[in-house]
Formats: C-alpha cells, sequence, structure tokens
C-alpha cells in the first residue's frame, strides 16, 4: 500500500495536475485571511471553506491521471480495485494534510494573531472536515462513477453549493457557522470534533459507493 501510495504521489506530482486547485486553495486563502485581526476561530473557517472546492479538484484529478487501460494495469499489479481506491484516498488525504499546513500558515503571516494551541487543533479540524467532505464529492463525481464528465461536472458543482449552504443539513455549514460566530476556538473543539468524525463516515460511504459502481462495471 505505501508503495501504491508513493506512486500516484509521485505521477501527480510529475503531471502537475495539482497545481490548479493548489493554486485555488491559495488565493482563497490570501484573500479572505489578508489583514483579519479577528477571532482565530472565524479566519481558520474561511481556510477550510477554501479546501472543500480545492480537495473536490484534487480527488478527481488524481483519479484521471490514467486512462483505464493503465489504470487496469495498476489495478492488477496491486491486486484489486479496492487497494486502488484506498491508496488513492490515501495520497489525496496526504496532499490535504499538507494544504492543512499551509492553511493554518498563512493566516498568521498575513493577519494579527496570536494563536494558542486549541486554535491550532481547530483549524486541523476544521481544515480536515472539508477535506474529507470534499475527496467524498471528488469520488462520487470522477469518472469511476461518471462515464461522463459533464454530468459529473454539474454534479460536483451542486453538492459543493449543497454542503457549503445547507443549513442544519450539512457538517460543513455546521461547522461554519459555529466557527464564525465562536469567541474562543476552544469552545467548539468537541463540536467540531464531531463533525469532522461525521466527514470522515461520509468519506467512507462515498468510497464504498465508488467501489461498488467500479466492481459492477467490472
Amino acid at each position: 500500500m505505501i508503495a501504491l501510495v508513493r506512486y500516484m504521489f509521485t505521477v501527480l506530482l510529475l503531471s502537475q495536475r495539482y497545481l490548479a486547485p493548489l493554486l485555488l486553495f491559495l488565493g482563497l486563502v490570501v484573500v479572505l485571511t489578508s489583514s483579519d485581526t479577528g477571532p482565530l476561530a472565524a479566519t481558520y473557517a474561511s481556510a477550510a471553506g477554501a479546501l472543500l472546492p480545492s480537495s473536490v479538484w484534487l480527488t478527481v484529478a488524481l483519479i484521471s491521471l490514467e486512462d483505464q487501460p493503465d489504470r487496469s494495469i495498476v489495478v492488477v499489479s496491486s491486486g484489486s480495485h479496492g487497494r486502488v481506491l484506498l491508496a488513492t484516498i490515501a495520497t489525496a488525504t496526504v496532499w490535504c494534510l499538507l494544504l492543512t499546513a499551509v492553511g493554518l500558515t498563512l493566516p498568521l503571516m498575513f493577519g494579527t494573531h496570536a494563536p494558542g494551541l486549541a486554535d491550532l487543533v481547530l483549524g486541523a479540524e476544521a481544515q480536515l472536515t472539508c477535506a474529507f467532505i470534499g475527496m467524498a464529492i471528488g469520488l462520487v463525481c470522477s469518472r469511476l462513477v461518471f462515464r461522463r464528465q459533464g454530468y459529473a461536472l454539474v454534479l460536483a458543482v451542486v453538492l459543493v453549493l449543497t454542503v457549503l449552504l445547507g443549513r442544519r443539513v450539512s457538517p460543513v455549514n455546521i461547522m461554519l457557522t459555529n466557527l464564525q460566530n465562536a469567541s474562543d476556538s476552544a469552545g467548539v473543539l468537541v463540536s467540531t470534533g464531531v463533525l469532522l468524525a461525521a466527514a470522515a463516515g461520509l468519506l467512507a460511504a462515498a468510497a464504498a459507493i465508488t467501489q461498488a459502481v467500479t466492481l459492477r462495471r467490472g
């Protein structure tokens, strides 16, 4: 599995398909958090929101690295579709962890803040929540599920808007609302951790759906 993750990470790096989602994330974070002096909870809510579309794009790009014949070779070499899918999720997670580190650092560079441990933990929780939801959307909107990527693109946009704007039903919307209204990071650490666990569950469900569709197609 480690060798497969290393292979996918290297292929994505060499293909430079990570550049577009990376630049999107950097641009959004700089615009949304530049010269900010408010509570870090709200600042990191903006960084988390920026990671949502970026993680969708990154996941789709990762799955689209190889055409079907090349992917079939990777599946045969690794032993199963499931191992390749898990390696894809693991690789996307590694990239999102790197972006999370950037999202924790840039607001401190461009704003005026005195971060505490609770602030940094909350920022990581928030960004990973959005990353997991974004990866879930990327999986179900990838070519593994949709043969026509035009339909997949429309669905991805609809799902991103839904999780951002769906009040009281979307973990992302609930979390961003809580963070925007929080005056103290420590006060929302537990609730954000619960939403992070819910996001991980949604990612697992999306992986199961993607795997089922992939196996059905053979």
